[in-house]
């Protein structure tokens, strides 16, 4: 089975080979993955990160000659420019991953290459709500998982990715993880608040904050009011989801 990388800034997944099928998440720089099919100028990939199926153009990745990692860091800004061996810029995205840092410099894949700007690098003391309000107003989009559009499980995955806490891809898997909270009282800044539709099955997440706030990506990324009913959106005047559970994950 073949290995492959993400070498650009921000790569579509889809549900089926086709451009016009629908975007099921995203691949950002340095995400690794496995191919596992292939049709035409599509290929059907397993992501390392959470076990994700979907169809990507094979045009928009790098095979891995050489995988070997000694130390990962993640892009802690919006952007941050990369400069590849051919000299070219690349932007990677926050919550991608760089590998092998030396100085201003990393190596992966065969390839060398310059961060323009070290700082912009997350550190181990990271604050999982300082990351949280780093999508403030990026704008929902299904699949999405950038600060240029991201869905609600896209976006506590890649805070959570922070902390070095691997969360699965989608709301409903995410909510089989962790411990219940029974009641919001004894909930802590950090916890999973999830969302029911009218049969009952899990439709949204957020991150619950101090305060009975909540920060969920729900037309943007936003920090809403949160009590025993749901959440009530500030944007609405009104409730907009139905608390179903909480969990919490660390």
């Amino acid at each position: 089975m073949d290995k492959a990388w993400c070498n650009l800034s921000i790569v579509p997944v889809r549900a089926n080979h086709s451009s016009k099928s629908e975007m099921v998440t995203q691949l950002i720089f340095g995400e690794i993955f496995n191919i596992i099919d292939k049709y035409e100028d599509w290929v059907l990939i397993n992501t390392d990160y959470d076990n994700y199926d979907g169809w990507i153009d094979s045009k928009q990745m790098e095979l891995i000659n050489d995988d070997k990692i000694t130390s990962v860091d993640l892009v802690n800004t919006v952007f941050s420019p990369i400069k590849n061996n051919q000299n070219q810029i690349i932007n990677a995205v926050l919550g991608s991953s760089v590998y092998n840092v030396a100085g201003n410099n990393f190596t992966f894949n065969d390839n060398l290459f310059t961060i323009i700007n070290k700082d912009l690098f997350a550190n181990s003391k990271t604050d999982i709500i300082d990351i949280a309000k780093k999508y403030l107003n990026s704008p929902y989009l299904w699949g999405g998982k950038t600060p240029f559009g991201i869905d609600c499980s896209g976006f506590t995955q890649m805070v959570f990715k922070f902390i070095n806490v691997k969360l699965p891809r989608d709301a409903h898997q995410q909510a089989v993880i962790g411990n219940t909270i029974d009641l919001l009282s004894e909930a802590k800044t950090g916890d999973l608040a999830f969302f029911e539709n009218k049969e009952g099955k899990i439709v949204h997440v957020g991150i619950v904050i101090d305060n009975n706030k909540i920060i969920h990506s729900s037309g943007r990324v936003k920090v809403d009011s949160l009590d025993h009913e749901g959440i009530f959106s500030g944007d609405l005047n009104k409730y907009s989801h139905k608390l179903k559970m909480i969990k919490r994950i660390k």
